[in-house]
């Protein structure tokens, strides 16, 4: 390399330090009412300059039972927030899975209206339950994030949408309300026929559109309130409420849409060196009968889970580094109830219990080591695993 190359180098990695804030590490909490996410730290993170930059990621080990294991940087995602102004901000999160895909998870301009309401539009996060919004590797005990999250919420789950949200702290209520394009469900399959991206093994999961591209015909509503008046603990209501997207040249075929209903009800608490959290969802889906028979699929009509999740720091309060114990209970189905003439699938009714140990050894590092008994109704095609991973965040 040149010596010019090497001064030009030079020059800009000293731009880079001068120019760019970095997020703060302290405002990583297990506080559920003083939680923030990556979005909400870019948001309040910039501390007098303009940009701010941060990045989260996870490099895991699993080894299913019999099977060998795999290692894999599962993810790295590079946070960056721009303030224009006072009121004007933007945020975007640049993901990048295993090593080789590249995908935006976020993408959105917020507008301060006034204290306790925001303006927003582009690509943002449904929400819904807990691990969509606060899925950073070290606000979550378990090297893998919850499996119901993957099958039913589902995580990563964003959309392009536009809405509002806020935060009335004299009542202890923040909430959020958006207007999104849906789910994928159909598109002609090249050969006179209508493919299905919607199957009962994981539910709405493979409808995700991500901002790539995204048809829309019919918006979809999104909430959530959450409630913090109590110390220590936090209670979440998300709802979303419409129906899926098809391809235009599809969309009038009877079954090549269908209607979502979905509620999810969750709750976070912490005291002392004992933490806690629940969720629930319930996804209710219509027309899943006509959708099957166009589709060739198995779409459940019913979409349910559960799970609780307790842990304890083995360590004294006083020091700065924690390390949690941790056992998860989790009960979901995607065949909860079909339609028409789809017999349930009884594999898709599946029970996880993971524990394990969650050490922080900084605010933004985290070491994971967990085991997973997995089990399904059919008590077939499940293999129990061992995890271990580091997770970072800054």
């Amino acid at each position: 390399m040149s010596k010019h190359l090497l001064s030009l180098t030079t020059i800009f990695f000293l731009i880079l330090s001068f120019g760019f804030s970095q997020t703060k590490t302290d405002s990583i909490t297990l506080i559920p009412q003083s939680q923030l996410n990556a979005a909400q730290r870019l948001l309040s993170g910039n501390y007098g300059s303009a940009v701010t930059v941060g990045a989260y990621g996870e490099m895991l080990y699993n080894q299913p039972e019999g099977d060998n294991g795999e290692l894999d940087i599962q993810r790295l995602v590079l946070l960056f927030g721009y303030r224009f102004n006072e009121k004007t901000q933007f945020v975007t999160e640049v993901e990048f899975e295993h090593v080789n895909e590249v995908f935006i998870e976020q993408a959105f301009v917020n507008y301060a209206v006034g204290s306790n309401v925001s303006l927003r539009g582009g690509l943002m996060l449904v929400p819904m339950g807990i691990i969509n919004e606060f899925h950073e590797p070290t606000t979550f005990n378990g090297t893998e994030r919850p499996a119901m999250d993957n099958v039913i919420v589902p995580t990563t789950w964003r959309e392009i949408g536009i809405g509002v949200a806020g935060r009335f702290n004299t009542i202890s209520l923040g909430y959020q309300a958006y207007v999104f394009n849906g789910f994928k469900s159909t598109q002609a399959d090249g050969e006179g026929g209508v493919s299905g991206f919607l199957k009962g093994s994981n539910g709405l999961r493979s409808g995700r559109q991500k901002a790539i591209q995204s048809t829309v015909d019919s918006p979809t509503l999104s909430a959530k309130i959450d409630y913090y008046g109590i110390p220590g603990l936090r209670f979440g209501l998300s709802g979303y409420f419409g129906k899926t997207q098809a391809a235009d040249d599809v969309e009038e075929i009877e079954g090549a849409n269908i209607g979502i209903y979905m509620i999810g009800l969750d709750a976070r608490y912490a005291f002392q060196r004992f933490t806690a959290r629940g969720q629930f969802i319930h996804a209710s889906l219509s027309d899943t009968d006509k959708y099957n028979n166009l589709t060739g699929r198995d779409l459940g009509s019913v979409l349910q889970g559960f799970y609780v999740e307790g842990a304890y720091n083995l360590l004294p309060q006083s020091m700065k580094q924690k390390l949690f114990a941790f056992t998860r209970y989790e009960k979901f189905n995607t065949h909860a109830n079909t339609a028409g003439e789809l017999v349930a699938n009884e594999a898709y009714d599946r029970t996880d219990v993971t524990t394990g140990l969650t050490y922080h050894i900084s605010p933004g590092v985290v070491v994971k080591g967990d085991y997973q008994f997995r089990s399904n109704a059919s008590e077939t095609d499940t293999k129990d695993r061992l995890n271990f991973g580091i997770g970072v965040w800054f």
